[in-house]
Formats: C-alpha cells, structure tokens, sequence
C-alpha cells in the first residue's frame, strides 16, 4: 500500500476525549480517495458512492503525525474500488482501515461514465510517454 498524504493533528481535529475526532478523520480519507480517482481516472468529476465497515482499532493523539494510505483493490467499467490504511507516521501503527470505498467516474451530466481503465497508472509514467 502507498501513502499519500500525511495530516497533522491539530486541537481543532480532536474530540471530547481529546483524541482524533473520527469524522474529521473519515473526511481526510474521502478527499484522499476522491484525489487518488481523480488522478488515476483522469477526470474531474468522481464521487464516492460506497465505504464499507470502517474499523476503528487505535487513535491518534494531538502533535501526532498519521498518513492515509489507499490501494486500488479493482477497477469496474465506471467505478474504482479502493482499499484504506490510516497508521501512525512514527509508531506504524494501524488506526483504521476501510476494505472496500468505491469511486464513480462521472459524465458533464452526473452518470456514471465508462473510464476505459484497468491498471493503476503513474503521473511519472504519463509524463515520459509524452515526452516519446
């Protein structure tokens, strides 16, 4: 799995118990897989359509460092379906995981849209095929 995106955490992000307050933490991990879609599927417009059960099995405290990791699991004929990690930058370990969040790409009218792909794909990778 790679890791994308590191978040700091703040006071605003805590909870009553002064841990990581999981909403803020199920958003960062939408925003990180609506990012990874569109820039796998090469378009603007991508939604999230599922999550699955979210396991919550550690926290975070505030200062601490966590990064959201995604996976691509599948590529359906519109739909990409991602995997999540979320783990503590210094200690490693695991805070959450989501097994299945599944992105739609979308047409200018808002319906699913066959994206045409079928293995992840590198922005590095793209770059040096238009450079050829």
């Amino acid at each position: 799995m790679r890791f994308h995106t590191r978040k700091w955490v703040k006071p605003e992000d805590l909870n009553a118990n002064q841990t990581l307050f999981g909403g803020r933490l199920l958003s960062w991990i939408d925003e990180e897989a609506a990012l990874y879609s569109i820039i796998q599927l090469e378009n603007k417009k991508v939604v999230t359509k599922y999550m699955s059960e979210i396991n919550f099995m550690s926290t975070a405290h505030q200062g601490d460092i966590v990064e959201i990791g995604i996976e691509v699991i599948k590529f359906g004929k519109s739909s990409l379906i991602l995997k999540c990690e979320v783990r503590n930058k210094m200690t490693r370990e695991t805070i959450l995981t989501v097994d299945n969040i599944i992105m739609v790409n979308l047409d200018d009218k808002g319906k699913p849209f066959p994206h045409g792909k079928t293995k992840v794909e590198y922005v590095k990778d793209r770059l040096a095929d238009q450079e050829d």
